[in-house]
C-alpha cells in the first residue's frame, strides 16, 4: 500500500541525472557498443582472410599465367632465329619459308613434353603441327566401365556432334590469332582447344628481314593445372576462416550467451521467489553491456528487495500504529456501560473523541503516503514559483483562523524563486511542516515561514519556525522516521500521526533537495524552538 515511505532513494532527483548511469557509459565503443565491436571485428576477420587469400592466389595465378606466356613468347622468338639462322627462311630470290626443312628440323628437334607447335604460311594455312609429325596422339582416358543395364551417357552421335563443335571453335580462335600475328603484332592468350581443355598461345610472325612469311604458334596445355593449383592453395585460407568462425562462435557462447543463460536462470530464481536478488559477482566485474546488464539487474532486484522490506516494514508499523487508538476505543466501550457518574461518561466520551481523531488523522497520513509514488509519477515536473505557492497556502491557515489558533506569518524576498517540481507535492511539504510547528507552538506563539535565496548548489531555502519547546539532540534526525510521535509534556495528544515529517523528507528528496531540523536557542543558551530548513536547487530563467 504505502512502499513508497521508504524508497525515495531509488528514484533519481528530478533535474539530475543518477551519478552511477554516467559513469556507466562507454567511451571507445562501436556504435556504443563493445560486444556489437567485437563481433563485428570477429567476423570481418574471417572474411578478410578469405578476401585476401583470394586476392593473393588471384595474384599468384595470373603471374603464373603471364610468366608462362613470356616463356612460351621466348621460345618462339628463339626457334623463328633459329629457323632464319639454319636457311629454312630464305630471301632469294623471293623471300619464302622452307616447309620441308622446317618440318623435319620441328621434328627432330623440338616437341617438348606438354607442348604443341604449329607453323602457318603467309596465307595463313597450317604447314606444320607438332601433334601430327610426332607421334603423339590427341585424346583422353576412357571413363570407367558401367554396369550392365546402366543408362550411359550420351549417345555416339551426340559425342560426335559435340566434339566437332568444340574443333570449330577452338579452329576459329586459332584462325583469328594467326590473323592478327600475320599482322606483324605477337600475340599471346589463353583459349581452349579441340578437347575443350585451356591453354597458353603465343603466336609470333617469321620474318626475312622485315616480311612476314608464316606464323609460329606455340601452346602449353597446362592451364587447368595451374587452375588447379590455385583451388588447391585456396583451401587453407578456407580452413583458417572456418577455424575463425568456428572460435568466434565459442567465444560468443562462452561471453555472451552463457551469461545470458546465467541471468535468465537468476531471474528465474527471483520469480520463483527463491531469492530475493540477482548476484553475479563476477558477471558484474565486466566492462561490457554483458557487465551493465547484470549490474542494471542486481540494482533492480536490490531495489526490489529494498522496497519488499520496505512493505513489510511499513505493514507492521500500520497494524500497530492502528491497533493501539483501536485497542483503547475498545476499553473505553467496554467500560463505558459500568461507568456510574456523569463525569466519568464523559471523561470516557473525550478519550474515545481522542481516539477517533488520533485514527482518523493516521489514516488520512497513510493514505496520502500510499499516493505519493503515484503522484510524483505521473505529474510532470514544471517550474514552480515558490512565492505564489506560499502565499496561497499562508493566506488559507489566515483566512480559516479561529480565535486561540497559532497565527501563520510570511517572509519573502521581492523577487520570485522557482525550482523545477510538481506543486501538489510540495504544496504538502509546507502544509505539513506548518501544522507541525502549530501542533508544538504554546497558544500566545507564532509561526514563522521564509523564503531566501542563498549560494551553493542548493541556493533556495524555505525555514519554518515555532516556539515550541524544541527537539531533542537526539532525535533531530529520528523525527523524519515513520510513525515518530514522541511529543513533550502538554501537548495534545493524537494531533500527529507520525508519518508527516517522513513525507517531507522523501518528497523533497524526489526533488533533488534536502530537509534538516534544528533548535533555535537565546543567547543563554535555552531552547526558543525548533526549526526546519529545507534547501531545494534553482530553476533556470527566473522572471521577475
Amino acid at each position: 500500500m504505502a512502499w513508497a515511505t521508504a524508497t525515495a532513494k531509488a528514484d533519481p532527483p528530478v533535474g539530475r541525472e543518477p551519478e552511477e548511469e554516467t559513469m556507466r557509459q562507454p567511451r571507445f565503443r562501436f556504435g556504443g557498443s563493445r560486444l556489437g565491436g567485437f563481433i563485428l571485428a570477429l567476423n570481418l576477420l574471417s572474411i578478410l582472410i578469405l578476401f585476401g587469400g583470394a586476392l593473393l592466389l588471384n595474384e599468384l595465378s595470373q603471374g603464373l599465367i603471364q610468366a608462362r606466356q613470356e616463356s612460351l613468347k621466348v621460345q618462339a622468338e628463339l626457334l623463328g632465329n633459329v629457323l632464319g639462322q639454319l636457311s629454312i627462311t630464305r630471301g632469294e630470290p623471293t623471300p619464302e619459308l622452307d616447309v620441308g626443312e622446317a618440318a623435319k628440323w620441328l621434328r627432330d628437334n623440338f616437341v617438348p613434353a606438354g607442348q604443341r607447335v604449329r607453323l602457318y604460311d603467309i596465307n595463313g594455312l597450317q604447314v606444320i603441327d607438332s601433334y601430327q609429325v610426332t607421334e603423339n596422339i590427341p585424346g583422353q582416358a576412357l571413363p570407367p566401365a558401367r554396369p550392365a543395364g546402366t543408362p550411359g551417357p550420351d549417345d555416339l552421335e551426340e559425342r560426335i556432334t559435340r566434339s566437332d563443335q568444340q574443333k570449330q571453335v577452338a579452329d576459329a580462335e586459332v584462325t583469328a590469332e594467326v590473323e592478327r600475328a600475320l599482322a606483324g603484332d605477337p600475340q599471346t592468350t589463353v583459349r581452349r582447344n579441340e578437347t575443350g581443355d585451356r591453354v597458353v598461345s603465343v603466336s609470333i610472325p617469321i620474318r626475312h628481314v622485315r616480311q612476314v612469311l608464316g606464323v609460329l604458334t606455340l601452346e602449353a596445355g597446362n592451364v587447368d593445372e595451374i587452375l588447379g593449383a590455385q583451388r588447391r592453395a585456396l583451401i587453407p585460407f578456407a580452413l583458417v576462416a572456418l577455424a575463425v568462425n568456428l572460435l568466434a562462435s565459442l567465444v560468443l557462447h562462452l561471453f555472451v550467451a552463457r551469461p545470458v543463460l546465467r541471468l535468465s536462470a537468476a531471474a528465474d530464481q527471483v520469480r520463483l521467489q527463491r531469492a530475493r536478488a540477482i548476484s553475479l559477482p563476477d558477471l558484474e566485474e565486466r566492462k561490457d553491456e554483458i557487465g551493465d546488464l547484470a549490474r542494471s539487474l542486481e540494482s533492480m532486484t536490490d531495489t526490489l528487495s529494498t522496497r519488499m522490506d520496505a512493505i513489510e516494514r511499513f505493514a507492521a508499523d500500520v497494524s500497530h500504529e492502528i491497533k493501539n487508538p483501536l485497542t483503547s476505543i475498545r476499553s473505553a466501550l467496554e467500560t463505558l456501560p459500568l461507568v456510574k457518574t456523569d463525569a466519568q461518561r464523559e471523561k470516557l466520551t473525550s478519550l474515545l473523541q481522542q481516539d477517533v481523531r488520533r485514527l482518523d488523522r493516521l489514516i488520512t497520513d497513510i493514505s496520502n503516503a500510499s499516493r505519493l509514488d503515484a503522484e510524483l509519477s505521473r505529474d510532470r515536473p514544471r517550474a514552480v514559483e515558490l512565492n505564489r505557492l506560499l502565499i496561497d497556502i499562508v493566506g488559507v491557515y489566515e483566512t480559516t483562523a479561529k480565535p486561540g489558533d497559532v497565527p501563520v506569518l510570511f517572509e519573502a524576498p521581492a523577487q520570485a524563486l522557482r525550482v523545477v517540481g510538481r506543486d501538489g507535492p510540495l504544496g504538502q511539504v509546507f502544509r505539513n511542516l506548518i501544522d507541525n510547528a502549530r501542533s508544538f507552538s504554546p497558544a500566545d506563539g507564532r509561526v514563522r515561514v521564509m523564503l531566501e535565496e542563498t549560494e551553493g548548489d542548493l541556493p533556495i531555502r524555505v525555514r519554518v519556525e515555532d516556539q515550541g519547546p524544541g527537539i531533542p539532540p537526539e532525535n533531530l534526525e529520528t523525527v523524519f522516521e515513520r510513525f515518530y510521535t514522541s511529543r513533550p509534556k502538554g501537548a495534545v495528544f493524537g494531533s500527529n500521526s507520525g508519518l508527516g515529517l517522513s513525507i517531507v523528507r522523501q518528497i523533497v528528496e524526489a526533488h533533488g533537495g534536502r530537509v534538516q531540523a534544528e533548535n533555535m536557542t537565546t543567547a543563554d543558551g535555552t531552547v526558543a524552538g525548533a526549526r526546519f530548513e529545507i534547501a531545494l536547487p534553482a530553476a533556470t530563467g527566473r522572471r521577475p
